[in-house]
């Protein structure tokens, strides 16, 4: 009599993040890092500069004005999104959440200051990343698109099939864009 033992679904997502096949990530993350990691660092020296340039700068300021960049910088690193096969990931700073692109229920638009894409999938798995991440990253979409094709013919995808036509629209206008611009055609 062996012991029973059962995968909650937090086991079964980590057990995903280890499929195999290619890795896709954002070519551009370590930019937007190095960015946040500038701004924020300006943002002290800044801050710091114009306290001891009027003579009020104290270790309290000083302490304020160190926090105060420290808390910027979570606030501009964007997530680190990646794609395997059939599994899209984004990791922060704390959290790293992943769903079944292959499996997916529905795709929502977040329209606000920042617009976002929210993906949901049939284990509860939820990612939010912003849409310019797949745009600016050919082998990350097509990942994603051959995928979320899979979930549309398995019929889970309820909601979203536009929203993602109107994105592979709008990726193969900016890809004939940058073709005609570097063939020299534009």
């Amino acid at each position: 009599m062996g012991r029973r033992t059962t995968r909650s679904a937090t086991d079964a997502r980590a057990g995903q993040a280890g499929l195999p096949g290619p890795l896709a990530q954002d070519i551009h993350w370590a930019d937007e890092r190095r960015t946040a990691i500038g701004v924020a660092f300006l943002l002290f020296t800044a801050l710091f500069a114009l306290d001891a340039g009027a003579g009020r700068l104290d270790p309290t300021r000083g302490a304020l004005w160190t926090g105060l960049a420290v808390l910027l910088f979570p606030v501009l690193l964007p997530p680190r999104v990646s794609t395997r096969p059939c599994v899209l990931s984004a990791r922060g700073l704390l959290v790293e959440r992943s769903v079944r692109t292959d499996s997916l229920v529905s795709v929502r638009w977040s329209d606000g200051v920042a617009r976002r894409m929210i993906l949901r999938d049939t284990d509860g798995g939820r990612v939010e990343i912003d849409p310019a991440v797949l745009i600016r990253n050919p082998a990350m979409w097509q990942r994603v698109d051959t995928d979320t094709r899979t979930s549309i013919q398995r019929g889970t995808l309820l909601c979203g099939a536009t929203a993602l036509c109107r994105l592979a629209a709008r990726i193969d206008r900016e890809t004939a864009q940058t073709a005609f611009k570097v063939s020299g055609l534009q």
